[in-house]
This record gives structure tokens, sequence and C-alpha cells, in this order.
């Protein structure tokens, strides 16, 4: 996987790296390209409830927005990497972008919920090929390591910003026009990359390597994953006993053993190498990235739809309130690696989880006549601390002593894993707080407005509690990180040493931001 760039001098490659004065314009065009990732899933999230009204989702399928995009985004990212690698960059980057515009057109001009969810799943699939592309890119682009640095710092800087602006901009955009220019807006931004890209983007592909790519993984995990959460959203209306949910949670789990064997027995170069995970730390970094990401995303799923539907809160006024969260995590997430330096990974780890799980509990107390001031700011300052830290602290531990050459692979799988728990836990929660709501109208023929709003106002805070559940089981997995930083593994003695570590890229490929979901 490209997310981790490599060494100025690999072998195999043939170099075009750009004269310095247009090394500005690669960085401006990796950093709106995620950009443009980010915001797209930030930027949906506050306009959710227009889109139900707008598109006549119901309760259960409504997650399909959310899902359709994060599920494709995971199921191909180490795939698009590996495309990026094998067929050219530049190209790449181009075909990842213009498919990712067309994509947000038609989003915007659909007409039912399908044709929707169809549009957001290709973004996600275009999504998976721009993020590790931007820091391949940044990786061969800039050869000097203090440079270096400093682009990956401002690339991660910009994936924070994309939440941030995304909540508010999505409020913006959908009350003074429709839902429908939270998806329109990717177009200009498109346009520009691709004229960008054409410009300051030098073609770059790994010459004489093996070409063949592991089409089979990347299909039968997107699918296994898809069949699975339609079948826990099945559960809600049909029942867990039912045809209708039993038959895709079976097919599934059918598909993620094949995909367990296509990877350890027949893929010529597999996705992921099940070796990886004899290390206990990236298991441990992995499950703390999945809780971690279910918790997030369900928060933000349904604190948006609990503002919006039981406190009336406009879609500008909700993109407001996630304002103090977003600002914690990008503060938290700078004096994360320095409390790792200063504690380990272990006990950081245990640290934010914590602050994840309280912060949720609290939050999970609102009620119908909570207010912001009262209900929703501490909290959500306690979360978005615990996350911010988390993001930052799960990456170090996730590469934590695995070999040099396999540092893109773990910090990619660990952004994949992120994202996946995030779209498992969401359908989880949303079967969860369905349940309920639906169980307190069971009986009543016409419910009124008022029992109706009752109902749903019970519902959204259980859910978060589920939330909070599920981000202490990422704690219990914190125990299991290493409680100091090993140096990597796989250093050979003798006069065959093994090729330094590339420099570090930000270990969360498309990292997830303050509002992403």
């Amino acid at each position: 996987m490209s997310s981790s760039p490599p060494a100025p001098a690999t072998p195999g490659v043939a170099p075009h790296s750009p004269p310095a004065p247009r090394l500005g314009l690669v960085l401006l065009v990796c950093c709106l390209a995620q950009f443009l990732v980010t915001l797209s899933v930030a930027i949906v999230n506050v306009a959710l409830p227009d889109i139900q009204r707008g598109l006549g989702f119901s309760a259960e399928s409504l997650q399909w927005v959310v899902n359709a995009y994060t599920v494709t985004f995971a199921g191909f990212l180490l795939l698009g990497g590996r495309i990026a690698d094998l067929f050219g960059r530049r190209r790449i980057f181009l075909a990842g972008v213009a498919l990712f515009a067309l994509a947000s057109l038609a989003g915007g001009l659909s007409q039912n919920a399908g044709t929707l969810v169809a549009a957001r799943a290709v973004q996600g699939l275009a999504a998976a090929v721009i993020a590790p592309t931007t820091l391949a890119v940044l990786g061969t682009s800039f050869k000097d390591p203090h440079q270096r640095h400093r682009a990956f710092g401002a690339w991660g800087a910009v994936s924070g910003a994309g939440g941030a602006f995304g909540a508010l901009a999505g409020g913006a955009l959908t009350d003074a026009f429709s839902w429908r220019w939270v998806l329109f807006v990717n177009l200009p931004i498109g346009v520009l990359l691709l004229a960008g890209i054409a410009w300051g983007i030098s073609e770059l592909r790994h010459a004489g390597e093996d070409r063949r790519i592991d089409v089979a993984g990347a299909l039968t995990v997107t699918l296994g994953l898809l069949a699975l959460v339609l079948g826990i959203v099945q559960s809600g209306p049909h029942g867990w006993g039912s045809a209708a949910t039993l038959v895709p949670l079976l097919g599934g789990l059918a598909l993620l053993g094949a995909f367990v064997l296509v990877e350890g027995r027949f893929a010529p170069q597999p996705l992921i190498p099940l070796g990886i995970f004899r290390s206990r730390s990236v298991v441990a970094a992995n499950v703390v990235a999945m809780t971690s990401g279910a918790a997030l995303f369900s928060m933000f799923y349904f604190l948006t739809l609990f503002l919006n539907q039981v406190r009336d809160y406009s879609p500008l006024r909700t993109g407001f309130a996630y304002l103090p969260l977003a600002l914690a995590i990008m503060v938290a997430a700078q004096f994360s690696a320095a409390l790792v330096r200063v504690l380990g990974p272990r006990t950081t780890l245990l640290v934010s989880m914590a602050l994840t799980a309280a912060g949720l509990l609290w939050l999970s107390r609102l009620t119908e006549d909570s207010g912001f001031a009262g209900g929703l700011l501490g909290p959500t300052l306690v979360v978005g601390i615990g996350q911010g830290i988390s993001m930052s602290a799960s990456a170090i531990a996730g590469v934590a002593g695995v070999r040099p050459q396999q540092a893109g692979l773990a910090s990619g799988l660990l952004n994949a894993t992120r994202q996946l728990g995030g779209a498992l836990g969401l359908a989880v929660v949303a079967a969860v707080a369905t349940s309920r709501a639906d169980g307190l109208l069971d009986g009543v023929a016409r419910p009124t407005a008022e029992l109706a709003r009752h109902a749903q106002a019970s519902g959204h805070p259980l859910s978060i509690a589920v939330a909070a559940a599920l981000s202490a089981v990422g704690l219990l997995a914190s125990l299991a990180a290493p409680g100091r930083s090993p140096a990597p593994t796989g250093t050979r003695t003798g006069g065959d040493s093994a090729a330094p570590a590339p420099a570090a890229a930000p270990a969360a490929t498309g990292t997830t931001g303050p509002g992403e979901i």
C-alpha cells in the first residue's frame, strides 16, 4: 500500500520529480484532494434529515447514505493504493477525481433513495483511490525529509479541517439552497483538482513489478461487509430470526470467510498478508480503531437526528453545534504524539478510550429539554479530546514492532478498520435505537406528533449509550497495546542490512477527521 511513501531512492522506480517551483502546487493539489474526501463525509452528515424527507428514506435505510460510502471506501482502500503504484499515480489520480465528481453529480440529481445510495457507493470507491494516492505523491515528490514532514503535517491538518468545515458548509448549503448542494459543491472542487493534477503532478509507476492485483480479496471483503450491514439493518423491521435478516448475515459471513481463504492461500499479492496479525500491538490498535470508529460514527449520526428531529435545530445550527467537538479533536490530536512519548501507547490509549466512553455516557443523558450549554457542550468536548488522542495513539501503536516494509500496510489497514468499524457499529446501534422507538409506538394506530417525538427522543440517547459500550470494548483492547513503542522488527545483521523504514506518512490514510462520518 502506498500510504507510507518510499525512500527517495527506491529500486525499480522511475522517478520524475517535479521541479522545486512546482512543489507548492503538488502540495496544494494533494491537500485539496484530501479535503474533498473528508468534506464529502461531514457535509452530508448534517444534511441527513433533509435527505430523509426529500427522498423518502425510512428510519432504517437512512444510514445507507453514510454506510454505502464508508464500506466501499474501506473495502477498496488498500487495493486503491496498489493500483496507483502499478498503473501510474497521475493517471489513477485523474481517474479517481473524475469518478468522484461524476458520482457527486449523479447523487445531487437523484430522484430516489436507491440512486443516491449507489452514487455514494461510487464516491467511496473513488475516495479509496484518491486518499492513498495523495500520500504517495507527496512522499515521492518531496525528497528533503524536513519538507516531507511539513507536507504530511499540512495534509493531516487539512483532513481535520475538512471535517470541521464540512459540518458548517453542509448546514449553510442545506439552509440556503437544498441538500442537493452538499453534493454539487464537489463539482467545482473536482474541476480545479483535474486542472491541478494535469499541470502539476508528474507520472510515476513501479517498473518491472508483479502487476497482479487482488481484486478477489477486495470484492469478497467489501461485499461481505455490505451483506453483514444489510442483515443488521433488516433486523429492525423484520426481526433477527427472519429470512430477510439471516440470509444476508450468513452470506456476509461466508464472503468474509472466503476473503480470509483468498488472502491466506490464493492471492499472489494479497491485500492483507495475514501474518501481520501475529503482532499483538497491531491487533490491539485495530480493535481500538474499530470500536472508536463505531462509537464516533454512531454518535454523529444519531446526534444529528436528535438535534434536528427532537430539538428542532436547523442544519446550520447543527453545524455550529459540532464546532466544539471538531476543535477539541484537532487540538488534542496535536498533543497525542507527545503523550505517547511520555506515557507509552498503552496508557495513552487507555486514557483516550476512557475519556471517549465517559463523554458518550454523559451525552446519553440527553432529554427532549436539553440545551446546548447544559446538555451538549461538556460531553462533546470530552469525546473530542478522547478521540483526538486516540487517532494518533492508535496509529503509533498500529505500526509498532512491524517490519519497515509493512509500515504502509499496517497504517492503511488501521484506517480501513476504523471505517469498517464505523459502518458495522452504526448498523448495530441503529437497530437498537429503531427497536426502542418502535417498541414505544407498538400498538398505537395513529401516534401523535408528540408521542413520535418522545419515541425518537428515547431511542437516540440509547444509541449513544450503546456507542459508549463499544468504546469500553476499545478500552479493554488497549490493555494489549505495548507499554513502550518497540523498535521496528526485521533488521538483519551482517552485511545485508534491512532497508531503512520509509519516512512516516500520516498513519491513517484518509484519516477520520472531526465530523467525518
